[in-house]
C-alpha cells in the first residue's frame, strides 16, 4: 500500500496539487472519523462504490453527512437500481479494500470502468475536502478544485448533484 501511496502523492506532484496528509487509527466508518473533527479542518467525505442490475459501477463521493437516495441516484443517472458492489470488484476497480474507497483510487487504471463519477453538491461549498489516501490509516486534505482537476486528470468527468 506505501507503495500505491506514493504514486498517488507523485501524480498529485505532477498535477502541481498541494496536500497534507495526517496519519491516524484506520477508520472504517464516517461514525469513527468523526473522532478526527476538531484536528483535520475541511470538509469531510463519505464514498459509496456502486453497482446496478446490469453490473454497471458508480463512484460517489459525498459530504459525510449526506443521505444519498440511492434511487433517486440511479434514475438521474439513467441507470437500474443500486446496490453496494462486491469487495473484489472494488479491488479490481479502485484497487482499494472495503473501508478504504476514495475519490483518490481514480487513480487506478481500473477506475476506466466506471460507468460515472458523482460528486456531492454539498462539497462544492468548501474551500477544502478531505479523502482517504487509498487506505483509512490517513487522511488527505486538499482543495475541492483540485479534486476536480484530479479527477479529471484520471480520466473522468465528474457529475456534480444534489444528492440530498
Amino acid at each position: 500500500m506505501e507503495l500505491a501511496r506514493a504514486k498517488l502523492f507523485a501524480y498529485l506532484d505532477t498535477l502541481g496539487i498541494a496536500s497534507t496528509t495526517v496519519e491516524h487509527d484506520a477508520m472504517f466508518t464516517v461514525e469513527q472519523s468523526q473522532a478526527l473533527r476538531g484536528t483535520i479542518p475541511g470538509a469531510h467525505t463519505k464514498n459509496l462504490f456502486l453497482r446496478d442490475k446490469d453490473n454497471r459501477l458508480v463512484l460517489v463521493v459525498a459530504k459525510e453527512d449526506t443521505k444519498v437516495d440511492l434511487k433517486t441516484l440511479a434514475k438521474t443517472l439513467g441507470l437500474g437500481r443500486f446496490s453496494f458492489g462486491k469487495p473484489e470488484q472494488m479491488k479490481a476497480v479502485l484497487g482499494v479494500e472495503p473501508g478504504s474507497v476514495t475519490a483518490l483510487a481514480l487513480i487506478h487504471e481500473g477506475s476506466r470502468d466506471l460507468a460515472a463519477v458523482v460528486v456531492d453538491e454539498a462539497l462544492m461549498a468548501f474551500a477544502e475536502v478531505n479523502c482517504h489516501p487509498l487506505d483509512n490509516r490517513a487522511t488527505t486534505r486538499l482543495a475541492m478544485s483540485d479534486l476536480l482537476r484530479f479527477m479529471r486528470a484520471c480520466g473522468h468527468k465528474p457529475r456534480v448533484l444534489q444528492l440530498q
